[in-house]
């Protein structure tokens, strides 16, 4: 029997020898963690699924973009995340407004496509984004200061 990644991310997290005095309550971290990985992976294979849009790829350019600053700052906020060893969280709030506000942006400009050009990557990543930016909004509601 498998685990899913955000199991493992979990067990990993609980294994921390600091786990007890994070900031975070336990399952939005989790998800965010998740959410932010899956992302980045979504957002890399849509970007990568545009410029293989060779008759769109001029209108696409834009998608392009924010797809790949969407996977850098998705994957970048995780890697932030997962570290609980004396966290500075006025550099994690910053961080995940930032994934938030890149994940909104992508997910939008995704969703256009999705809607006016029937790309079904597009749907999936604008559906991913969407999923992060939650995910983002969750945690950062539920922040200690």
């Amino acid at each position: 029997m498998t685990q899913s990644a955000t199991q493992f991310i979990q067990r990993m997290l609980q294994t921390h020898p600091q786990s007890g005095q994070s900031p975070f309550e336990m399952s939005a971290l989790v998800e965010c963690i998740s959410a932010c990985f899956e992302c980045a992976q979504v957002c890399t294979s849509c970007a990568d699924a545009c410029l293989g849009e060779t008759e769109h790829l001029s209108h696409l350019a834009h998608c392009i973009r924010l797809n790949s600053d969407c996977a850098d700052i998705c994957d970048t906020t995780g890697r932030i995340l997962i570290r609980q060893t004396q966290p500075e969280l006025s550099v994690i709030r910053a961080q995940v407004q930032s994934c938030l506000a890149a994940c909104k942006a992508c997910g939008d400009e995704c969703k256009q496509h999705a809607e006016k050009m029937n790309m079904k990557h597009c749907e999936l990543c604008a559906e991913s984004c969407r999923r992060c930016e939650q995910a983002c909004q969750a945690l950062l509601n539920g922040m200690q200061a």
